[in-house]
């Protein structure tokens, strides 16, 4: 069928249930419970689109070709299409290759009796961009994990948008046998919010919530989230319809602390029910930075920085990249980078925003003094002569450029740069 040819749109939902993730008899990953409870949400919630919508559910499949076939079937529909997998990764010991293990699957035929994981890119590999999103919770087994911590990723198609969860061998994936924390953490925000959040919005929380196991492997990776550019075609129609009552039901509240990189400010005791594990959609009404602060101070500084920069990408959309609430968000997570002790980041987050701000009315207002005073602490932090080159030289033509600034930092700056640049030594003196 012609993706982009004339016809009526129509989506597709293909929900597909593998084989269960077992360790000492006891169930970590029950698909069939998983795919049970999606099937209970309308295809539309599901799709975030009011296309009419064939869904087919795929449970207990044996056949690698059926599974192939239902595959095939899904990538032809015109519209939307969302493919939701929930099983066992395992792997082909000879050949190093990937497969979802199906109900019969066993170690010495997995090539006979799993589907090829490249199965599910070489289907998809013609739609069209932004219309088409794949939503995995998997376990991998003791075969699949060294592949995929090779890799660090698990590649399905350039053109959909992939957000999911990979647990490793050995640890549950959160539902004790029931349906899995990653699954129901999507469910009950797709219920709870009252206009549909975005994928990657949806992801973020469902993440952040599922008491995933140390590990665990969480797709897009923080590096592949970062190179997203924006939403698909779909996604920015769904953010037309609902312009104004996301500003309302969604964004986060203004004028929140900010948090000096030397002088922390105090934030807001997160409330019971806004620790990590507990529900991020009614920490403190609605506001999810305490949540968010809950979760870096317990050392989940992953998940932290992952709902942080989707909150970030949503403010962005709704208000534009230079707006107060996005350069609030470009902020928390520099400070987020600081509490990890990732402080090259950090001072690259802090320069960021500080470019912006200089960009916008008042130039070199207090607000953007800060965030190059908040760059300057993060580099001389740093303590690799590679890194505090790179970054010092950025560092230095940012504060150049700032007027009013304290002439210190700048001169601090420049001699710091150049005794590193002409000691050649791993680690420097302090300074």
């Amino acid at each position: 069928m012609d993706l982009n040819g004339p016809g009526p749109q129509r989506g597709h939902v293909l929900l597909i249930a593998g084989d269960v993730a077992v360790r000492r008899r006891a169930v970590q990953l029950a698909p069939s419970a998983n795919l049970a409870a999606l099937a209970m949400v309308p295809a539309s919630v599901l799709l975030g689109s009011e296309v009419p919508t064939d869904t087919v559910c795929l449970d207990g499949t044996r056949d690698p070709n059926t599974v192939l076939a239902r595959l095939r079937s899904a990538a032809a529909a015109p519209g939307p299409l969302l493919v939701y997998l929930s099983g066992r990764l395992t792997a082909d010991r000879r050949g190093r290759r990937l497969y979802f293990a199906l109900a019969g699957t066993t170690a010495s035929a997995v090539r006979y009796t799993a589907v090829p994981w490249e199965w599910l890119g070489g289907e998809l590999r013609r739609r069209p961009a932004g219309l088409t999103t794949v939503l995995l919770d998997l376990a991998a087994d003791r075969d699949a994990w060294p592949l995929l911590q090779e890799s660090g990723s698990l590649p399905v198609s350039p053109g959909a948008q992939v957000y999911g969860v990979v647990c490793p061998p050995g640890f549950a994936a959160g539902g004790d046998g029931t349906v899995s924390g990653y699954t129901r953490q999507w469910i009950d925000q797709l219920r709870r919010s009252p206009v549909r959040p975005s994928d990657v919005q949806l992801h973020a929380l469902a993440a952040g919530a599922a008491g995933l196991p140390p590990g665990a492997l969480v797709l897009p990776t923080a590096r592949e989230l970062g190179m997203r550019t924006g939403p698909g075609p779909l996604q920015q129609q769904q953010q037309h319809d609902h312009h104004h009552q996301q500003q309302e039901s969604l964004r986060p509240a203004d004028g929140g602390p900010q948090e000096h990189p030397t002088r922390p400010v105090p934030r807001p005791d997160p409330a019971p029910d806004a620790v990590p594990g507990g529900d991020p959609a009614v920490a403190s009404d609605g506001d999810p930075r305490p949540y968010i602060h809950a979760l870096a101070s317990s050392g989940r500084h992953g998940e932290a920085a992952l709902l942080a920069r989707a909150w970030e990408e949503y403010v962005r959309g709704v208000y534009g990249g230079s707006s107060a609430q996005a350069m609030e968000w470009a902020e928390i997570r520099a400070d987020l980078a600081r509490m990890a002790g990732d402080f090259v980041l950090a001072a690259q987050l802090w320069m960021g925003a500080c470019r912006v701000r200089l960009a916008g009315p008042g130039g070199g207002g207090p607000e953007a003094l800060a965030a190059a005073a908040g760059a300057v602490y993060c580099w001389t932090r740093l303590g690799e002569r590679e890194a505090v080159v790179e970054v010092g030289m950025e560092l230095v033509a940012v504060l150049r450029a700032l007027p009013g600034l304290d002439p210190r930092y700048l001169q601090l700056a420049r001699a710091r740069l150049s005794a590193w640049e002409e000691s050649g030594l791993p680690r420097p003196a302090r300074t």
